[in-house]
């Protein structure tokens, strides 16, 4: 199998994890440890601080400081704004939930942590990997599915490295942050993977795309070929539920989105019904069918989401700064 490397620095940053302790199901939850300095929620990174003296957290994203203060949990430790319901930081492990001003995000880990399922695949010849805790499936082409036991041997920021054995079988499985493409279908992945069996290796992509896509909002810098307007302002969020908003230069759409096997779907959207100035009105009718027609997506060399349709690529837009 041949992959394509795009080159990026790793998507997830070398912060290291420390242990995430059980939350008491009283609101004081003593002994509480948080990951004491970054996470990864998608294409989010949310910086962490537990103040012992006060029991609070102090979330940071994007530029904003959240101070959270905990909240009865049966497991984990839990975090929300106060009063303000729509903010949530739920910590398990090296994983944790969050949902900052109502809007949920990925999961969020630790850096170089696996998400649970975490599934890998590769093509020539046909291998699927799935794992579960610590149990790993192998299916192959032409041969039994296999369930194993694994243990981890290395991990870090850069990675994973997993081993499983029974008689006549050893399986090592390394995991890296970096961006993968599949060989066949073209979908991007959020990591590389290699699967070594009885000294075989193959190479193959892991993970959910979906992270490539969520926790940020892109802006569109390009429709075509063509640019955009100066000083208009179009974007793209993929939200939780499969929904996705933005702004069209005019108006305000929203829609419905859709991972396939092989690519990106994106129907047609709706949005309100401001009136302005013919030029923007064009560049939004434009940019909406384009939208509509679009199949595949990639991350480019510079972090920058492509959206293609059939004739090619169709919109570049990269992370927003948080300003508008």
């Amino acid at each position: 199998m041949t992959l394509q490397n795009i080159g990026l620095t790793s998507l997830l940053g070398a912060a290291s994890l420390l242990a995430v302790g059980c939350a008491s199901t009283s609101s004081s939850q003593e002994n509480v440890q948080i990951p004491a300095e970054r996470m990864f929620c998608g294409q989010a990174a949310i910086d962490l601080d537990y103040r012992e003296d006060s029991g609070q957290l102090i979330l940071t994203h994007d530029g904003t400081d959240y101070t959270l203060v905990p909240s009865r949990s049966a497991s984990g430790a839990r975090f929300t704004g106060g009063n303000d319901a729509d903010t949530v930081f739920w910590s398990k492990g090296n994983s944790a939930s969050l949902t900052l001003n109502g809007t949920e995000f990925p999961e969020c880990l630790a850096a170089g942590a696996l998400s649970s399922p975490f599934v890998a695949r590769g093509n020539e010849p046909f291998w699927h990997v799935t794992l579960v805790g610590r149990e790993l499936t192998l299916s192959r082409m032409g041969e039994a599915t296999e369930t194993l036991y694994s243990r981890m041997v290395e991990h870090g920021a850069t990675g994973q490295t997993l081993r499983a054995e029974r008689e006549g079988l050893a399986l090592t499985l390394d995991v890296a942050p970096q961006l993968c493409m599949d060989s066949m279908s073209g979908m991007p992945y959020p990591n590389q993977v290699r699967l070594t069996v009885n000294g075989d290796t193959w190479a193959g992509c892991g993970g959910d795309p979906e992270r490539l896509l969520r926790g940020t909002e892109w802006v569109v810098e390009d429709i075509e070929g063509g640019g955009i307007i100066d000083r208009s302002r179009v974007t793209i969020q993929f939200l939780a539920d499969n929904r996705v908003a933005g702004r069209s230069s005019c108006n305000r759409y929203m829609g419905a989105w859709n991972l396939t096997g092989e690519g990106l779907e994106l129907g047609k959207m709706a949005g309100t019904m401001m009136a302005c100035a013919p030029a923007l009105m064009r560049q939004e009718e434009r940019f909406l069918k384009v939208l509509s027609e679009v199949q595949r997506f990639r991350i480019g060399p510079h972090g920058e989401l492509i959206l293609s349709t059939a004739d090619g690529d169709a919109l570049r837009a990269f992370q927003s700064s948080g300003k508008p």
